[in-house]
């Protein structure tokens, strides 16, 4: 337990330099007269760091940003690929051969745009953002943690020696979704979807995690993206539905219910096919909403700071301890959500598959 209160003492250590140290750089940037004007945009902090951009903006150090440029790879019919770097826009005014990004309260707000014969056009967009290299990023990681706790069993005799640390950690994580949600929730079938609903836990874990470290290459707002969660979401329809069995369709054309809820009037099929899309929507919502709020939480929070930047010493100290603390609080209760919320998606995903492996009472084969 030693090295776990190390870690928690280093993790505490940072967070408080992560919430300290900007106010100190916004302290030393206001000059006298200037304070009016240095106002801080609080909508512009929140949603330039829950939202996608085509760079990743680490910090500031004087005057001077600290940013890491990805690719940009646009395709504009009539001019063929593009593939050049985000950093360009900065060292061309905000223009490279046309392309640019669209600025505030435009129709393709934030999104690189082309201007043809003055008419703006938005190109095929395939683009390296933040979002998508993080999401690379962890994947990458994740397959390499994983791939090393495999490694561990091909080595070992488990029936010899148990499995220690961190891959004694990981086994338990595997045994308690295998064992109490994919075989509970799933039933005779579960072997078929285990590989799926274990690798959508981890993954959704790992980017919930991953989410709350404050510094490169971590902290971009992964599963706040509904994008990211549509997929997920995606992914648990089509194993609800490619895999259902024909009792499943059954019940969802043709329901046991009373003859007048189906006929002149297909009220209740009507019902049971719009439940087909509903279980996935509540998902991709589900994950979406609360990643997206804890993240919106504790920056709003970390906003009071430089809020207060300009009301005076004991303003800014009051603000500052009460932000502290309270993000201290949000860190912790966002590390309970991470895994809730991992675990609440498995656990839903396996019993909506379950469902739709339902054979019906008279079926020989059904396990008793």
């Amino acid at each position: 337990m030693r090295w776990f209160l190390d870690i928690k003492r280093m993790c505490l250590a940072l967070l408080l330099m992560w919430v300290v140290l900007p106010v100190v750089a916004q302290e030393n940037e206001l000059t006298v007269g200037e304070s009016e004007e240095n106002t801080v945009d609080v909508k512009e902090i929140v949603f330039g760091h829950i939202g996608d951009s085509y760079e990743w903006h680490i910090t500031n150090i004087g005057e001077k940003e600290l940013i890491v440029p990805l690719p940009v790879i646009v395709h504009v019919r009539g001019e063929g690929w593009h593939i050049f770097s985000s950093h360009r826009f900065h060292e061309n005014g905000g223009m490279y051969k046309g392309f640019f990004i669209a600025p505030p309260g435009s129709k393709y707000e934030g999104k690189v745009v082309f201007e043809k014969d003055g008419e703006v056009i938005r190109p095929v967009d395939l683009s390296l953002t933040k979002v998508a290299f993080a999401l690379m990023f962890n994947s990458v990681v994740l397959i390499i943690i994983i791939l090393c706790v495999a490694r561990w069993y091909r080595r070992h005799d488990v029936k010899k020696e148990a499995p220690g640390g961190f891959v004694g950690f990981m086994e338990m994580m595997i045994l308690m979704i295998n064992d109490d949600v994919v075989k509970g929730c799933v039933g005779k079938n579960w072997r078929k979807f285990s590989p799926y609903l274990l690798t959508a836990f981890f993954f959704i874990l790992f980017n919930n995690l991953t989410g709350l470290i404050p510094f490169f290459p971590w902290g971009a707002n992964i599963t706040g993206n509904i994008a990211i969660t549509m997929v997920l979401a995606v992914c648990t329809f089509l194993a609800i539905n490619i895999f259902g069995t024909k009792h499943y369709w059954k019940e969802i054309f043709w329901p046991d219910v009373p003859w007048w809820l189906k006929v002149p009037f297909p009220m209740m099929p009507f019902i049971e096919l719009f439940g087909i899309f509903t279980k996935p929507f509540a998902l991709m919502i589900r994950l979406f909403a609360n990643m997206l709020s804890g993240h919106m939480a504790m920056l709003v929070l970390s906003s009071l700071i430089f809020i207060s930047a300009s009301m005076g010493a004991a303003m800014i100290t009051g603000f500052t301890i009460a932000s502290v603390l309270f993000n201290i609080f949000m860190n912790a209760l966002e590390l309970l959500v991470a895994f809730i919320q991992a675990y609440v998606f498995t656990m839903l995903s396996a019993v909506f598959i379950g469902l739709a492996q339902e054979h019906g009472r008279n079926d020989k084969n059904e396990e008793i």
